[in-house]
């Protein structure tokens, strides 16, 4: 299978860099797939799971939110947070989902649209941690 270059960074690290087969990307406008040869593209990136596969092997990264740009270089995702599924402490994780719970009654109107949406990302984040983050 032919293969692309591929940057995922984030503000504190290179999180990773290298030639890749595909590149599955969380967008806000749907979930893509990248591939060798693909359109150049724009895109915004939700919170989510990213999946590198390379080799037949898979690797996810959880991302929360950023940019994704596709063009003749090759892929580049720009994400706010960038963490390894083994490196994500899953404690934490659930209890900003609680705190984030706890404070939407402090919101209203749109405000309260954007933190229920961010919230729904995270606990499908969560949801797939739990029953497909170790495959």
């Amino acid at each position: 299978m032919a293969t692309f270059h591929f940057d995922l960074v984030s503000p504190e690290k290179l999180a990773f860099s290298g030639d890749v087969e595909q590149v599955d990307v969380p967008g806000v406008e749907g979930d893509f797939g990248v591939l060798a040869g693909h359109a150049p593209v724009v895109a915004a990136v939700r919170p989510g799971i990213l999946t590198i596969t390379n080799g037949g092997a898979h690797q996810k990264v959880i991302v929360l939110g950023g940019l994704a740009e596709m063009s003749e270089k090759g892929l580049t995702v720009l994400a706010d947070v960038a963490t390894s599924i083994q490196e994500l402490d899953r404690a934490q994780f659930a209890e900003s989902i609680a705190e984030m719970e706890a404070k939407l009654a402090e919101k209203e109107g749109s405000e309260l649209d954007r933190a229920i949406e961010r919230l729904d990302h995270f606990k499908g984040i969560q949801h797939e941690l739990n029953t497909t983050a170790m495959h």
